[in-house]
């Protein structure tokens, strides 16, 4: 009689999210709920951006497991939206590698794909990325 071993979850899971030149290591583990962004929580960690607070947390929201998992991360570069977007990305990745079945719910609302948009580089000649000098007709 052969039976079948049951996988077990790993206690860690790790993921990257990134947004304009923003990183976020998020560490997503089985727990209560709890979240740590450099070493604060998130209410200290935004201050009073409540739509930045619900744009971090739609992740957990839509895979109902607000309450189920406990997330630490590290946020670098950019600034806080950038921060918390590319906070937002590694959640969403670390809930898909954590449950498989979150990645169709998580896939239609675009929180799986790395949002590429980067300020472009100034141009030699350009007093901007694309602003000319003004004209002179004389």
């Amino acid at each position: 009689m052969a039976t079948k071993k049951a996988q077990k979850k790993p206690e860690k899971i790790y993921a990257t999210g990134k947004r304009k030149t923003a990183i976020a290591k998020v560490w997503l583990a089985p727990g209560s709920g709890k979240l740590l962004i450099n070493g604060a929580s998130l209410d200290t960690w935004l201050g009073g951006h409540e739509a930045i607070k619900m744009r971090v947390l739609q992740p957990l929201r839509l895979t109902k497991q607000e309450s189920a998992v406990d997330i630490t991360a590290n946020a670098l570069g950019g600034g806080y939206s950038a921060q918390a977007d590319a906070l937002r990305h590694g959640i969403s990745k670390a809930l898909a590698l954590f449950e498989t079945s979150f990645r169709p719910v998580l896939k239609p609302y675009g929180l799986l794909t790395r949002d590429s948009r980067v300020v472009e580089r100034k141009k030699y000649g350009k007093h901007k990325a694309r602003r000319s000098p003004q004209f002179s007709k004389r």
